[in-house]
């Protein structure tokens, strides 16, 4: 597949990132895609039977092309049984606030994988991104043969080099600005105090090593910003905490609300509501919490799960993963199709100014 079959899957150069949770439900899809962007259903964290029925949602809402994400399984031994019970103690408190039991640490690993792997490959889509990991070469060659573009995303180089040679159509190029879990390959505790990579160094460094299209990834809030990956070398943007405040979106509005709160001043990659690095507003869980999660996942997403749950149930946002990368203070509760058709603009004349300047 060449950039050109990319940018063929939708008029802009604009994608709508698969926020799983919720947000990116086919309403969201459905709206981004008519307005001439490429929209993401994200797989995760669903059961195949309620995916497969959110693509027949979608279906319904537009003819366009759209995608679907999947989590990677998690490869390698479970946690350490006891971090997690640690972790489970130090939550009694929760637990107790919200009235609520703590989850169980799940033992599934696999995020019901192979079955939607069936699904997307009995009734394809036209885009499948895969997040955690790179799929197997022949996982990737049998989404080639039935004409599915596949993405995968990374957050460095190696980790492109890997899914070139895998056999990926393109890679999403994640940088340590986007908000909800980084994508990497490796949950690996010894990297959280090593500064992740910015998005336009990033992008640089993989456009540098691998030949294949790049989706550029994080804290992209702007059609200025998009010129500006693109001027670096990306095909196209992948935007999610734009999209977070639509009134499309599945998000909660407590969720919608926090983006633009003065109350809410920073972002912070932590662990504590999923055992993986993730970005999010910093709120009282965070505080309390991330230093102290474990190198967990799933087990500590399906620990805090009821908390989250009843914190939002209850109208407390200082229990709830709020979700957002680094720009989450220009986010714009516009409609889906309008904010396409602004961040078009935005782009165009960002494009504009570029060469203008650069004829002058």
């Amino acid at each position: 597949m060449s950039t050109t079959a990319l940018n063929d899957l939708s008029r802009f150069p604009i994608v709508q990132a698969p926020m799983a949770g919720g947000a990116s439900c086919p309403e969201l899809v459905g709206a981004v895609c008519e307005a001439g962007a490429l929209g993401f259903l994200a797989g995760g964290y669903k059961t195949a039977g309620g995916l497969y029925q959110e693509i027949k949602q979608v279906r319904r809402l537009t003819a366009r092309p759209f995608g679907v994400n999947l989590f990677m399984p998690q490869d390698g031994r479970p946690a350490d049984p006891a971090a997690v019970e640690v972790y489970r103690h130090q939550l009694a408190g929760e637990a107790t606030w919200y009235e609520t039991p703590l989850g169980e640490a799940d033992d599934s690993r696999d995020d019901a994988y192979d079955a939607k792997l069936a699904i997307l490959r009995e009734d394809p889509v036209r885009v499948v991104s895969f997040t955690f990991g790179c799929p197997e070469p022949e996982v990737l060659a049998s989404f080639a043969r039935i004409g599915t573009f596949t993405i995968v995303t990374v957050t460095s180089a190696e980790e492109a080099l890997a899914a070139e040679r895998a056999g990926a159509d393109a890679v999403c190029v994640q940088g340590v600005e986007a908000g909800g879990h980084q994508g990497s390959y490796r949950n690996d505790p010894a990297h959280d105090d090593t500064p992740g990579t910015g998005l336009l160094a990033l992008v640089t460094q993989v456009r540098e090593r691998v030949a294949l299209p790049i989706v550029a990834t994080g804290g992209i809030m702007r059609g200025a910003q998009i010129a500006a990956v693109l001027a670096a070398g990306a095909d196209a943007a992948q935007l999610g905490t734009a999209f977070l405040g639509c009134p499309e979106s599945g998000a909660h509005p407590l969720h919608k609300g926090a983006l633009t709160d003065p109350l809410f001043t920073r972002t912070a990659l932590t662990r504590a509501f999923s055992g993986r690095p993730a970005r999010g507003l910093v709120n009282r869980f965070v505080r309390e919490h991330g230093p102290y999660a474990p190198a967990a996942y799933p087990e500590v997403h399906h620990l805090t799960a009821p908390i989250r749950k009843a914190a939002a149930t209850a109208g407390d946002a200082q229990g709830m993963a709020l979700w957002a990368g680094q720009g989450h203070r220009l986010a714009r509760a516009l409609p889906a199709g309008e904010l396409v058709d602004v961040l078009a603009a935005e782009l165009d004349t960002a494009l504009s100014e570029i060469a203008h300047r650069s004829a002058s």
